[in-house]
Order: C-alpha cells, then sequence, then structure tokens
C-alpha cells in the first residue's frame, strides 16, 4: 500500500463542553492531539495559553496509588492467574461501567494503602526483633545485669565480636597488656564474643588491638537485665509480631477479592488522565478551547460526525506549517501488514517517501527460508506460530510474520532438500523418492549452485531498491534526481554485470562492445552531474569520488552471500545431530531408541531456536544496511494518536 495521507484541522470548543468533545475523539482514537509547545496557532498568537483548569495531578496521584496497590495484592490474588500468552482479561462495557462506578473501590484502595504499610511497620519490627536476637545469642552465658556494664569510674568495659584469624594474635597483645578479659562464646561463623576490662589509661592501647583484630563492637546500650531475659522479650515480640502479620495477611487476602477491580479502575484512570493532560495542555481563550491536530484523510468524515455532535463545536482544515513534520502512519494489506514490524523498528518514513514494507515483505521471507533452508524446520515454526497466534493478545505482527517465514522455510527446504538435516536419509528411506521429486539442488553436493543463488538475489535486492527510488523520484516530478542518482546507477552497474558476462561467454561475445559503450555514458553524467552544488572543480571532484563509490556495490552484493553460509550451517549442525542420534542407537535394551528420540527432539529444537534468531537478525541487516539505503531516507515523526489503551483488560465490543 503506501503512507497515509495526512491533514491538519483546528477544532474550536466552548469550554462547557471541550472536555466531552475531546472525550468522543479519545473514544474515536483518529487524532493526535498537539500540545500548546507543537502547535502552530501559538506560535502566530504567543498571547493564548494553556487551558490549565483540569489539574491533572490529582489523577496522576490515584494513578500512582493505584499501581502501588495492584503490585501490594498481586501475591494475594487467588482468583487465578492469567496466562502468560493472554494476561488481560476480556469484559463487556456493562461490566465495565458498573466497575468505574462503585463507590467502594477508592475506600478499598485506601484500606489497601493501610494495611500495607502495617504490614512494612510489623515487617520492620520483626526485622528488628531478629537483629536484636542474632546480636544477643553469642552473650547468653553472660549472667551479669547489663546495666551493669557500663564504664566504671576507674575502667572502660569492652564486648566486642573478634573473628577466628585475628583471635590468637589478639589474645596475646591482650595478654601483654595484662588487660583482664573473657571468652563469652564462639559463634557458629566462628566469632569469638569477648568481654573486656581495662584500666582507663590501656584504653587507648585496647582500641588499637581491636582495630588492628578488625573487631566488632557490640552495644547494649538502653538494655537492662540478662542477656536471657532481654532474648525472652524479644521472642516474645516475635511471636506477637508474627500473629498479627498473619492477621495482615488475611486482611489482605480478602482485600484482594476487588483486585480485579482495582485493575479496570486503574486503567480507566490512566485513559482519563492522558485525556485531561491532553485537555490540559491545549491552548485556549477565555472562552474556548482549541485543539490543533492531525489524522488521516479518510477519518476526516468520522471526525465532522463527532464535532457535529456538540453545537458549540467547530471544526475546519488548515494548511501545516512550512517547518512542520507531518506525523507518519503506513498502511497495509493483511498479508504484507505483519512485515511493519521491520519497518517500525527501522524508524518510520518521512510522509514525503514511499512506504518499504511492500517491497521488503517478499525478500525479507525468501532470505529468511534461505538463512533456515530446512522444511522440517519450517514446519515446526509455522506450527509454533499459528499457536502463538492462537493463545497471545495484544499485536500479532511479529508472530505472524515469523508463520510467513516458516512457509517460505518450508519452500526452500523442499528444494533444497532439507527435512530436519539428512533425517530421511538416515532413519526414513522410504521418502527419500518424494524428497528427491521435490528437490532443486543440494547444497552440499553443488554449493555453487547456492553461491550462485546468494548473488543473483542479492543483486535482484539492490536493483529492486535503486529501480524504487528511480520510480518515486518520477512521481514525485523530481526528475533531476531521477536521471542523475537512479537512472545512471541502474543503467551504468547492469551495463557492467552484462559486459562482464559476455566477456565470460554466458551471453554472446559480440555484445560486450556495445555494453562496454554502454556503461560508458551514464558515468560521465556520475562525474559530471552526480553532484549538483558548488563550483565545477567541487562538483568533478565529488563527481569522481561518487563514481569511484561504484566498487561498493561490489560489496553490498558480496555481503549477501550469509544467506548461503547460513543455510549450509543450519544443514550442517542438523546432520550432525542426527549422526548423533544415529549412534545413541546402538544402546541395547531399548535404551537407545529413547535416548536418540531425547537428542533427537531436544537438539533439533535448539539448533531451530539459534538459527531462527541468526536468520531474523542477518535478514534484517540487509534489509536496513544493503536495501532502504537505496531509496529511504528514514527520520519520520510516528502518527500517535489520542486513544484509549488498556494495560489490564479488553473492553469487549457491543454487537450492534
Amino acid at each position: 500500500m503506501a503512507i497515509s495521507a495526512m491533514t491538519k484541522v483546528m477544532i474550536v470548543s466552548h469550554r462547557s463542553e471541550a472536555a466531552h468533545l475531546l472525550e468522543e475523539i479519545q473514544q474515536a482514537g483518529i487524532c493526535q492531539v498537539l500540545n500548546a509547545e507543537q502547535s502552530m496557532i501559538c506560535k502566530h498568537l504567543p498571547e493564548l495559553e494553556c487551558e490549565g483548569t483540569r489539574n491533572p495531578r490529582n489523577l496522576e496521584e490515584r494513578v500512582v496509588k493505584l499501581s502501588k496497590v495492584i503490585d501490594f495484592l498481586r501475591s494475594y490474588n487467588k482468583n487465578g492467574k492469567r496466562p502468560m500468552l493472554a494476561p488481560k482479561a476480556v469484559i463487556d462495557t456493562q461490566r465495565y461501567k458498573a466497575i468505574i462506578s462503585d463507590h467502594q473501590l477508592p475506600k478499598v484502595v485506601e484500606r489497601c494503602e493501610e494495611v500495607q504499610t502495617e504490614i512494612e511497620q510489623i515487617q520492620n519490627r520483626m526485622q528488628a526483633a531478629e537483629d536484636a536476637i542474632r546480636n544477643l545469642e553469642p552473650w547468653q552465658r553472660l549472667g551479669s545485669q547489663l546495666e551493669e556494664l557500663a564504664d566504671l569510674e576507674q575502667a572502660k568495659t569492652f564486648t566486642y565480636l573478634i573473628a577466628d584469624q585475628h583471635f590468637a594474635a589478639a589474645q596475646e597483645k591482650l595478654d601483654e597488656l595484662e588487660v583482664v578479659f573473657s571468652q563469652v562464646s564462639q559463634t557458629r561463623d566462628n566469632k569469638h564474643a569477648m568481654l573486656l576490662v581495662a584500666l582507663n589509661d590501656q584504653v587507648a592501647d585496647v582500641n588499637k588491638i581491636l582495630r588492628a583484630a578488625d573487631a566488632e563492637p557490640v552495644i547494649f546500650e538502653g538494655l537492662k537485665g540478662t542477656v536471657t531475659e532481654n532474648l525472652d522479650k524479644n521472642r516474645a515480640k516475635l511471636a506477637e509480631y508474627g500473629k498479627e502479620l498473619s492477621k495482615l495477611h488475611e486482611n489482605a487476602s480478602e482485600l484482594a477479592e476487588d483486585y480485579f477491580k482495582l485493575q479496570v479502575l486503574h486503567d480507566h484512570y490512566s485513559n482519563l488522565l492522558n485525556r485531561e493532560k491532553a485537555h490540559d495542555s491545549s491552548p485556549a481563550t477565555e472562552q474556548a478551547v482549541l485543539f490543533e491536530a492531525w489524522l488521516k484523510k479518510k477519518d476526516l468524515g468520522k471526525l465532522e460526525t463527532i464535532v457535529a455532535q456538540f453545537g458549540s463545536s467547530s471544526m475546519e482544515k488548515v494548511k501545516p506549517g512550512e517547518e512542520e513534520q507531518i506525523p507518519v502512519e503506513i498502511e497495509n494489506r493483511p498479508t504484507i501488514k505483519p512485515f511493519e514490524v521491520v519497518t517500525r523498528l527501522y524508524g518510520m518514513p518521512q510522509h514525503y517517501e514511499v512506504d518499504p514494507t511492500v517491497f521488503l515483505a517478499p525478500f525479507f521471507a525468501l532470505f529468511f527460508g534461505l538463512c533456515l533452508t530446512d522444511a522440517g524446520y519450517g514446519l515446526v515454526l509455522m506450527v509454533g506460530m499459528i499457536w502463538f497466534v492462537r493463545k497471545m493478545q495484544g499485536d500479532k505482527k511479529l508472530m505472524v510474520m515469523l508463520g510467513i517465514c516458516g512457509a517460505a522455510t518450508v519452500v526452500a527446504g523442499a528444494v533444497t532438500g532439507g527435512w530436519f538435516g539428512d533425517a530421511i536419509q538416515q532413519f526414513v528411506p522410504a521418502l527419500e523418492p518424494i524428497r528427491k521429486k521435490m528437490i532443486w539442488f543440494d547444497p552440499m553436493e553443488k554449493p555453487m549452485h547456492f553461491f550462485i543463488l546468494a548473488l543473483a538475489l542479492g543483486y535482484a535486492h539492490i536493483m529492486t531498491g535503486l529501480l524504487i527510488a528511480f520510480v518515486h523520484n518520477l512521481k514525485q516530478k523530481n526528475y533531476v534526481a531521477a536521471i542523475c542518482d537512479n537512472s545512471v546507477w541502474l543503467l551504468m552497474i547492469n551495463s557492467v554485470v552484462l559486459f562482464a558476462l559476455s566477456k565470460t561467454g554466458m551471453i554472446p561475445a559480440v555484445l560486450s562492445g556495445f555494453f562496454g559503450i554502454l556503461a560508458i555514458i551514464p558515468a560521465i553524467i556520475i562525474l559530471l552531474f552526480s553532484h549538483r552544488e558548488g563550483g565545477i572543480g567541487v562538483r568533478i571532484g565529488m563527481g569522481a569520488y561518487n563514481l569511484f563509490s561504484s566498487v561498493f556495490y561490489l560489496g553490498d552484493v558480496l555481503s549477501y552471500l550469509r544467506l548461503m553460509a547460513l543455510g549450509m550451517v543450519t544443514a550442517g549442525l542438523a546432520m550432525a545431530i542426527n549422526v548423533i542420534c544415529k549412534l545413541c542407537l546402538i544402546i541395547p535394551f531399548g535404551i537407545g531408541i529413547v535416548v536418540a528420540v531425547v537428542f533427537f527432539i531436544g537438539l533439533h529444537v535448539s539448533n531451530l531456536a539459534l538459527n531462527t534468531l541468526g536468520a531474523f537478525v542477518h535478514t534484517l541487516r540487509l534489509q536496513f544496511a544493503e536495501f532502504f539505503p537505496k531509496f529511504l531516507v528514514g527520520g519520520g515523526r510516528e502518527f500517535t494518536p489520542l486513544t484509549k489503551e488498556y494495560k489490564y483488560i479488553y473492553i469487549e465490543k457491543e454487537k450492534s
């Protein structure tokens, strides 16, 4: 198909109905509403201000709260988890309206926040109690009251944990200092709990020894009673906190019964927030709001119908600004549409360019198939993608595209004789006659056929890119570019190729002189007119460089040999897998058959996954690096209409 024709409109609506009008526009999902910074009218009338009265901050807070509450309740939701491929629940409009109008849900959100806060507080208290128990356990044999360990008038008390590797050295130095110390216990991680008493004039030396031993100080500040008494208190607290936490978990589980409703409410407020932001950022006067918007020309009638429903609103088409970038949307037939994934990965074309999707689709499928070159792998890929498409929600274009590429792989594998490598020859020789009837050439026996095929396809791919640029420039009435930038390259490259073929005897040799002369004419045009700016010296200099750059086309064509390389690697690995499986059959007592089947399935699936990724990446590279630059500039701004988007649900459309 092509790039969608876009038109720009200005909608003027009275403040009293602007919000309702914008809601209908969002529901239709056909307009990209511009904010005050993007709007051209604000550049002509800078005195206009943003509407700025809706205050979407409250909505933002609601959405943030709902997101946090949903994350909190996720682990408590017992109403059945959604499948990974279909995570969104489908509801009808009537139920949706009932949920968003439920006045009890805001109270549920508040209660969830309270329970979450209480759980966090209890967990913090439990952590503190556990830390206290962990710190006190090494000192259980200490019978004295902890408050008695406070510093004396003439001495200072130390309680430290010393690692085992430093203990002996520290003990020796403390003995030399004649400090009173006692080992209370040894912990499970080989640390010694030490109680030391030193005179005040020894404190500095003791601190130096403890620092050298990387000793960890243990603080009993604020604690009274014995260690055992404090342990019992903290264990009692921990048990009490556990009961409180269990009760809070029960409360959270009860609140999780409204988990789905909260998801619906989140999506509702998210869409409302997007609409309010668009409303709030639109230019406005004292009595009216101005919505400047882009839409597809084919949707203009729909928008006129929407605006006509509002008596104090009007709409008219406006001309884009001279330097304004027109948003781009591409539209293609159902069979081509899945390949839009590739175009969007590269980036949108400019609005005046050609949509590359329809041209890349057949090449992409063919190149992908040649990279795998195995009909068995193609069948598995097709079946897998069909299953994914049937099971998954959301955008399925990538899966459909891979399914089409799987079909191309079946064809490529059939004509080259690859069915899970050489599995037919190795395990099912009865099917060999059928395989031979479909085969065109065997890459393992005739690799030069594959070599020539890869080069020929690469050459055709590049020539197609140049031809697209030539035709597009003609349609745009850019005749100079069509002749000097496109047709001369088409003529010269093809003349050089035909000249070479005539010299090698592949076509009549008498034609060599004709094609040689024919190649000189476009070469002169490239030299003189390929660069059309600056003085004559600059033009000829750049023309000479451009003419020399023709050698790069050879490198571009040779780049397509990756099709052969990947196809041969896939086949070679598949054959190696079959050899391994055949060797496994030697194992007696039927074990060999089981092992062979497991290896056959597991290794072939791994080979398929690895080489599917390689086929996708390298085919993508050929489009982006060799094909697109021949006719595509890119850098277009994607058309992003204001529409309703749902993270957690699908709203079932009402049947008319």
